[in-house]
């Protein structure tokens, strides 16, 4: 390793954000290989009441011991001391507080995994321990850098962008309410279009389907149309002044994670997080209210 390559760490190997991170990183042969760092340590960690955790933590683990020739640790402490910038992949949203309060007094920049949190008061817990720390921090979904959405976002021919609809796969998982576990997509595509200032949503829901409708203090609306039939797939339409142009999420061969470990790396390097902490603050506060909504039926102020 060269002296400017990044000693990265690695805190959850129960995703499979986590063997396809280490290939960006650790393997230079990757058609979208991510120069600059290299997964050098990791904690696998793993939630044993998670299905989803506890059954992939050993393959991801091994694969990622083995293949990419990263050595284990036995606590987030450790991968902390061992590197220079950590990558925070838990699964489970709910060990995200506990992990980062772990690792915080070290100082090192860090990335946490889709959920930022799975309540809005342990997500302004960490961002408090961030500032506390000075730590730069970011948090987000990976479609949120989808090629699809960032170039439609950047091409403002249309005029002014005065609403958009977002719409993904919601499957549900108990541990992970509502709209934290694959809400967490659409709700990012829709920060990424409208920002901050979102007053109040109101979400209507059933067996299949799920729609919540979003209005910003500006008058703008928004709506994340979750599904659990039929088609699995993201989208969007954003809606300017002069036309409505749709989002096709596939559309380009680059997967969306790589673009978005791209913008992780550089704030590693730099200390400039790509997304303000309060905008990602405000995403948990918004699937908070929507899954309040969907459990009352009330329009929630947030």
């Amino acid at each position: 390793m060269g002296d400017t390559t990044l000693r990265i760490g690695m805190i959850g190997l129960d995703t499979s954000h986590a063997p396809a991170f280490a290939e960006l990183l650790n393997d230079p042969n990757h058609p979208y290989h991510i120069a600059g760092g290299k997964v050098v340590t990791a904690y696998p960690g793993g939630s044993p009441d998670f299905e989803l955790s506890a059954s992939r933590v050993e393959g991801f683990t091994a694969k990622i011991r083995e293949k990419f020739d990263v050595a284990m640790a036995g606590s987030p402490e450790e991968v902390a001391e061992a590197s220079d910038a950590i990558l925070l992949l838990s699964v489970d949203g709910r060990v995200h507080l506990d992990q980062f309060r772990k690792i915080a007094p070290y100082g090192k920049p860090v990335f946490v995994d889709k959920p930022f949190a799975v309540s809005s008061g342990d997500a302004q817990a960490i961002a408090e321990l961030a500032q506390a720390h000075r730590i730069p921090l970011v948090s987000c979904s990976s479609v949120r850098y989808a090629q699809g959405l960032t170039d439609a976002l950047s091409d403002d021919s249309g005029g002014a962008l005065i609403g958009a609809d977002c719409y993904g796969p919601l499957e549900l998982q108990p541990t992970q309410p509502g709209l934290y576990w694959y809400g967490i997509h659409t709700a990012d595509m829709l920060y990424a279009a409208l920002g901050q200032g979102c007053r109040q949503v109101r979400t209507v829901t059933n067996d299949d389907h799920d729609l919540v409708v979003a209005e910003w203090s500006d008058g703008r609306v928004g709506t994340i149309r979750g599904n659990r039939k039929g088609n699995k797939t993201f989208g969007a339409l954003i809606h300017r002044e002069k036309g409505s142009r749709f989002v096709d999420v596939y559309a380009h061969p680059k997967p969306y994670y790589a673009s978005m470990l791209e913008a992780v790396m550089a704030m590693f390097r730099t200390g400039v997080p790509p997304i303000d902490l309060n905008e990602t603050l405000e995403v948990i506060r918004f699937i908070e209210a929507a899954n309040e909504s969907r459990s009352t039926g009330r329009t929630v102020q947030l």
